[in-house]
């Protein structure tokens, strides 16, 4: 059997999140994203092992943090070094959308000099800014 060096429906980059409360999360991108749940392995004592999801075409793998990993949440590290930029049809009916599923607004939607119209999002679990 042959295995693809890239499955079918993923990009050579696929962010992995490491979010305390992973299950409340996959669900806050489903309310605020329309994200698409497309796996969840459970670990010991009811934590997400691994799960992923699908915003638009892109995937994005999650879990709970665990202990035993060097991979920490933004809880853990007081802050995130990472977000993820977003590309949608109508930023401002889903900017909005994801306020009303609990996103914190970080910085308003407004068209920028580099063509783009966007804004920032900070999402309930610190999860980085969704720009």
């Amino acid at each position: 059997m042959t295995v693809k060096p890239i499955p079918d429906g993923y990009h050579s980059v696929t962010p992995y999140l490491s979010i305390k409360g992973a299950a409340e999360a996959i669900e806050f991108y489903k309310r605020a994203f329309g994200a698409v749940e497309l796996f969840r392995l459970a670990a010991s004592g009811g934590e997400i092992g691994h799960a992923e999801i699908r915003i638009g075409d892109s995937a994005i793998m999650m879990a709970d943090p665990c202990e035993t990993s060097a991979f920490r949440s933004p809880e853990a590290l007081g802050g995130s070094s990472v977000g993820l930029h977003m590309y949608v049809e109508d930023v401002d009916t889903l900017f909005a959308r994801a306020v009303n599923a609990g996103a914190k607004v970080v910085r308003p939607v407004q068209d920028q000099f580099y063509g783009d119209r966007t804004g920032t999002l900070e999402d309930p679990f610190g999860g980085g800014g969704f720009k």
